[in-house]
C-alpha cells in the first residue's frame, strides 16, 4: 500500500460510537492538517470537511438534522457522508450551496479507518447578487437630508399621542420648511424586523454586515434602517420615551442588531458611517434623562455619529409626578418645548453643513 493509500485508525468503532452518542453524534478531529467532522447516527458513520461553505463556521459545534450537519453560525445544512448541501437555508445568499469535501470510511472487525487520500474536492456555493444595502456608502448629490427616527412603541391599530414623537414631528416640519433640507420621518413601531438572535455571541466573524438576519430573511424590516442611516441621512434626530429609567425597549431591540454597523470597525476597519450627525429628544413620565442620553450618545459616538453643540432636548414632570395626562398636555401646549426641538433640528443641520461641506 502506498502512502497516498494509506489507512488511518481512528479507533474502537463501538467506543467511537458511544462517545459521538453521548456528545451530540458529532466531533471535530484533526489528521494531517484536515479538519473533519465525523458523525454516527443509526449505526452508520460520516466524515465530511468540518468548516462550512458559507463562512468557514465549525460544523461540529452545531446540530445533526436528520441526516444533515446544521452549521451554528447560519444554519446551512450539508449531508454528513456524502458532503452535499442539502436545504434552502442559505437562501437568498446562494443558490446552491455546493459540497464540502468528504473522506471514505470503512469497518474492519472492531476497528474504524478513515483514508485521507481519498478525500472528494470542494465545491464552492453559487453565490447570489448582495443585498442592496450591503453597497459601499456614497453620498448622493442633494440638500442635506435630516431623518427622524421614532422609537417609541405604539400598536398602529390603537394609536396614541406620544410625547417624543410629537416633539420630532413638529421640529421636522418646520425644518422642512425652513432649513432647505429633505426630511424623512422614520417610525420603528411600523417595521417588522427580528430580535437580534445572537451571530456576534457565535462569532465576531458570523455577525456580517449586512446583518445575517437581513441576508437570509427577504420580509426583515431592519434592512428599512440601515438604508435610511448608512446611506440616505446626514442628519438623524432619535427620539424615545424613559421606560423604567431607560429608553424604550424598542429602541434597545434597533440597537442590538446595529451591532453589525459597529462590527465592521472592529473587524475590517470599515466605518460605514461618516460625516453623520445625531441628536436626540428623550421625553418621559420619569426621570433619568442624563443617563438615558448617555447611554445613547455614547452608541451613536460608537456607531460614527458625531453631534452638535447641546446634543438633546428633554423633558420629564420626575418621578414624584408621574401623571401622565398632565405629562401629554404639557408638551402638547409647550411653545418653548417645541421651539427647543426646532433648535435642535438647526444645530444639528448647522453642524452637518460642516461636516459634509
Amino acid at each position: 500500500m502506498t502512502a497516498s493509500e494509506e489507512w488511518i485508525d481512528l479507533g474502537e468503532a463501538k467506543e467511537l460510537a458511544r462517545d459521538l452518542e453521548a456528545n451530540g453524534l458529532v466531533k471535530e478531529i484533526v489528521l494531517k492538517d484536515k479538519r473533519i467532522a465525523l458523525s454516527y447516527r443509526d449505526g452508520a458513520f460520516g466524515a465530511i470537511g468540518a468548516l462550512c461553505n458559507h463562512m468557514g463556521g465549525p460544523l461540529a459545534e452545531g446540530r445533526m438534522v436528520g441526516e444533515a450537519l446544521e452549521c451554528p453560525w447560519h444554519y446551512w445544512q450539508f449531508d454528513r457522508r456524502t458532503g452535499e448541501a442539502v436545504n434552502a437555508a442559505h437562501e437568498p445568499l446562494a443558490s446552491a450551496g455546493g459540497r464540502l469535501p468528504s473522506y471514505p470510511l470503512k469497518r474492519e472487525g472492531d476497528r474504524l479507518w478513515i483514508q485521507i487520500a481519498g478525500e472528494t474536492p470542494r465545491v464552492r456555493p453559487n453565490y447570489n447578487p448582495g443585498h442592496p444595502v450591503g453597497r459601499d456608502p456614497e453620498r448622493a448629490p442633494g440638500r442635506l437630508r435630516v431623518l427622524a427616527l421614532s422609537t417609541t412603541v405604539i400598536d398602529p391599530a390603537h394609536p396614541r399621542y406620544s410625547t417624543s414623537e410629537a416633539l420630532l414631528t413638529s421640529a421636522l416640519s418646520r425644518a422642512e420648511r425652513e432649513l432647505d433640507v429633505e426630511t424623512r420621518f422614520l417610525r420603528l413601531a411600523d417595521l417588522k424586523f427580528r430580535h437580534c438572535e445572537g451571530f456576534y455571541s457565535k462569532s465576531e466573524r458570523a455577525c456580517t454586515w449586512p446583518c445575517s438576519i437581513t441576508k437570509m430573511d427577504p420580509q426583515d424590516e431592519m434592512a428599512v434602517v440601515y438604508e435610511a442611516l448608512v446611506h440616505w441621512a446626514d442628519v438623524v434626530i432619535i427620539g424615545t420615551p424613559i421606560r423604567w429609567g431607560s429608553a424604550s425597549s424598542l429602541y434597545y431591540k434597533m440597537a442590538e442588531r446595529l451591532n453589525a454597523v459597529q462590527n465592521q470597525i472592529t473587524l475590517r476597519n470599515r466605518v460605514l458611517i461618516q460625516k453623520k450627525v445625531a441628536a436626540l429628544v428623550i421625553t418621559g413620565g420619569q426621570d433619568n434623562i442624563q443617563a438615558v442620553a448617555g447611554q445613547m450618545l455614547s452608541f451613536f459616538g460608537e456607531l460614527g455619529f458625531t453631534f452638535p453643540p447641546f446634543p438633546f432636548v428633554a423633558h420629564s414632570l420626575g418621578w414624584s409626578a408621574e401623571k401622565m395626562a398632565a405629562n401629554m398636555e404639557y408638551v402638547r401646549s409647550s411653545e418653548d418645548l417645541h421651539q427647543h426641538a426646532y433648535e435642535l433640528v438647526e444645530r444639528a443641520v448647522a453642524h452637518a453643513r460642516v461636516a459634509v461641506g
